[in-house]
């Protein structure tokens, strides 16, 4: 078997090289498509002065109270009350995540590494994180179910909120049966455990790799379980604090350019925009994201010159902000890992 030092040294494979390629290039011809988009809402940037101050600190609150909801659902979920690697490894693995094609995966890798360094077991971590993403996925893609009534009830809506609702709706089922699959049955989680395990020694080279991922996940879904079972409410007040703080941002996002769109729509165009992001064809689907929630804004009742601009103020506070944020995050954590590595020395 090969040491540590012998798999840094070996070249990558001609398949990972391949894929890295691939990625890249169905990023560009992504971008030659959405660009010109995104291009438009920068455009609206030096009208970001006729917001008021209020507005823009309504936002922000209501956005940072987005990523407390998600922290709080971390530390629930991966079973510790620390705040400093929870939300250093968050932040971190976000910005990741937003800046490398399909980088979910990446970026989740990076938490679940982050968290293991801190002291978290890998396998908690791991387990965790999943059961974070799925809860996620569930609240996002119910949102459009929530408008399904009036869809049925034959309320004036436009054909591309409508679709939006249907697709939604479609996604909230299919994401309920993977969450009960996983919950419910060993084998389909341990397949899961293999894909993990593969990227995580992938990223951890130079440590021992991992090779009993898959059954510990088993381990660490049953005791997930049984957790989230005895604090369900605080899991489901989480949840839906985190998605309706996020969507309070876009309705005083619109509020700040002088819309007043009906809720109920502006939520169709929040959901289409959220299941826009999850697209692996670019970073944090920008570009996507700018080009779909304009377009749905717009068929939600706002006119196209307000819709662009509070496109910019609710992704500069949701994508960009975040983004920045993620290295300053990275960096807090490897300082204040080198100060934990040092007290031993210190103390003898």
């Amino acid at each position: 078997m090969p040491t540590p030092r012998e798999r840094s040294t070996t070249p990558p494979s001609k398949r990972r090289i391949i894929g890295r390629v691939l990625a890249i290039l169905v990023t560009g011809v992504s971008f030659y498509y959405v660009g010109p988009q995104v291009l438009d809402v920068f455009a609206e940037f030096p009208k970001l002065s006729s917001v008021g101050p209020l507005w823009l600190v309504a936002i922000l609150a209501c956005e940072a109270a987005s990523f407390v909801m998600v922290w709080l659902m971390l530390r629930l979920a991966l079973h510790t009350r620390r705040w400093s690697p929870v939300v250093t490894s968050q932040l971190a693995g976000n910005a990741f995540s937003s800046i490398v094609p399909g980088g979910a995966a990446a970026g989740a890798a990076l938490q679940i590494r982050m968290l293991s360094q801190s002291g978290i077991e890998t396998t908690t971590a791991a387990a965790g994180m999943t059961a974070f993403t799925l809860l996620q996925f569930a609240s996002l893609s119910a949102l459009p179910v929530l408008s399904l009534p009036a869809v049925l009830g034959g309320a004036a809506i436009a054909p591309g909120l409508a679709q939006a609702v249907i697709v939604g709706t479609v996604a909230f089922v299919a994401i309920m049966t993977v969450g009960f699959v996983l919950a419910g049955f060993d084998a389909p989680l341990m397949a899961v455990g293999r894909v993990l395990q593969v990227v995580l020694n992938w990223l951890r080279r130079h440590r021992e790799p991992l090779t009993d991922l898959p059954e510990r996940l088993v381990v660490e879904r049953d005791r997930l379980r049984r957790t989230l079972g005895t604090h369900w409410w605080q899991a489901l007040l989480i949840t839906v604090g985190r998605v309706g703080f996020d969507y309070f941002a876009l309705l005083a996002s619109l509020a700040a350019v002088g819309a007043r769109p009906s809720p109920s729509l502006v939520l169709l165009a929040y959901a289409s925009a959220i299941v826009l992001a999850m697209i692996p064809l670019s970073p944090g689907g920008l570009g996507f994201v700018e080009a779909g929630l304009t377009g749905m804004l717009t068929l939600a009742g706002v006119d196209a010159a307000s819709a662009v601009l509070a496109t910019l103020i609710y992704r500069l506070v949701q994508y960009w902000l975040p983004l920045f944020a993620g290295p300053i995050a990275y960096l807090v954590f490897r300082r204040t890992q080198s100060r934990v590595a040092q007290r031993p020395a210190s103390a003898g």
